[in-house]
């Protein structure tokens, strides 16, 4: 458990490079960059490995410019009351452009193709005759009125059916826990699959865009597989572990998958008949990783100043207009009776509640609540030490 109040300067440290638009958020009078800080306010990274790194009493809040987390110890991040939040959405433009132009590509055989070109070094004049004598071997297949199914329609998933639409192609797309911001955003030419086999069944070629989890991980299978069309085309762009490899080399071999195009490759994938391993590129690009780090210090800068929380991994989202009046926040258990007890302690101080929001996320929640009285100073002497003796609190501020 600790108490915390909002200091005038915050302590903020990067532990990857972090691009200079994502830095510039901190205002110099209230933020300062301290890479050699043992216990900063805050951290902003991309994937370095925090797992072996003591969390110091002081750290609030880690966010990662970009999706995954799994650098983070969030579990611990949790028990100690740090909110960890992530960059969902900000590198989904660059992530589109890559599987569309690895769908085009694959399946017109470039990649190959390419390859096959440059052995042609040295041969001189007969280039041109070797190249139009070989590249019968590379004839492909046009995607404009195929079918592209999409496993996943968030912010990458959405953006990847629209344009494919564009494309001529026809989509359909299965997501059982699409978010109304998306619903809104996708086409309502999408074609809604009631169920991911139906994907499997109609499907020329498949992306995916979902997070590893116990439910997701090995989804492409042999048992899967034998539900596609032969030939289909696979694009994994979201995790490598989504794939059980053993199989999908089997069903490459077999013909079965035509091509599997992977943002993830290892050992396994470069010996694969038929597979297009690209070098984690997916992100890749000067804009995402602006637009992630930008983000990124947005989250914090806003949490740090304000205490509302937007997309965090471990912390409920919560939202309280924020007026300038002093502001109590609580990371507690969400267990009964915590608000009424919070709320108590606030009365015993002749304290009115101008405002107040909670949010609950499974076994946690987060409160914050605005108080009507002027306050002179940043602290209330003891408010935060009484609140702190009630069961279950984990972290409370003063902003």
């Amino acid at each position: 458990m600790s108490t915390m109040t909002l200091d005038k300067v915050k302590t903020i440290k990067t532990l990857n490079a972090i691009a200079p638009s994502g830095l510039e958020v901190f205002n110099k009078d209230h933020f300062t960059i301290d890479n050699e800080s043992d216990n900063p306010d805050a951290i902003v990274l991309r994937s370095f490995n925090m797992h072996s790194m003591e969390l110091g009493d002081r750290l609030k809040a880690i966010a990662r410019a970009g999706a995954g987390v799994n650098n983070i110890p969030v579990e611990r991040c949790t028990e100690q009351g740090i909110v960890v939040f992530n960059t969902p959405g900000a590198n989904a433009n660059a992530v589109k452009e890559m599987v569309l132009t690895s769908l085009m590509a694959s399946s017109r055989n470039l990649f190959a193709g390419i390859a096959w070109t440059k052995t042609l070094k040295d041969e001189g004049d007969q280039i041109p005759k070797l190249v139009e004598a070989g590249k019968k071997q590379f004839v492909g297949k046009e995607i404009k009125g195929k079918t592209l199914g999409v496993i996943g329609l968030g912010a990458i998933g959405a953006l990847v059916a629209n344009d494919a639409l564009e494309l001529d192609m026809d989509v359909v797309g299965f997501d059982p826990f699409i978010s109304v911001d998306t619903a809104w955003n996708l086409s309502r030419n999408v074609q809604r699959a009631m169920t991911i086999e139906q994907v499997f069944a109609e499907s020329d070629y498949i992306t995916v865009h979902v997070p590893l989890t116990d439910d997701t991980k090995e989804m492409f299978n042999e048992d899967t597989f034998s539900m596609m069309k032969n030939g289909v085309h696979i694009l994994n762009f979201s995790r490598g572990e989504l794939v059980n490899e053993a199989d999908m080399a089997a069903a490459l071999e077999s013909g079965k998958v035509g091509k599997y195009i992977t943002d993830f490759p290892n050992e396994n994938v470069l010996e694969m008949k038929n597979a297009v391993a690209i070098p984690h590129l997916g992100a890749s690009t000067k804009e995402s990783e602006e637009n992630c780090a930008v983000m990124a210090a947005r989250q914090v800068k806003h949490f740090l100043e304000t205490g509302n929380v937007k997309n965090s991994v471990n912390f409920p989202n919560a939202a309280l207009p924020y007026t300038g009046k002093r502001r109590v926040t609580a990371f507690h258990k969400n267990i009964p009776n915590m608000v009424g007890q919070i709320t108590l302690a606030i009365s015993s101080y002749q304290l009115n509640i101008a405002d107040m929001v909670n949010r609950s996320r499974g076994e946690y929640a987060y409160t914050m609540i605005d108080i009507d009285n002027k306050v002179n100073g940043d602290v209330i002497p003891g408010l935060l030490e009484q609140i702190n003796q009630i069961d279950g609190i984990i972290t409370s501020r003063i902003i």
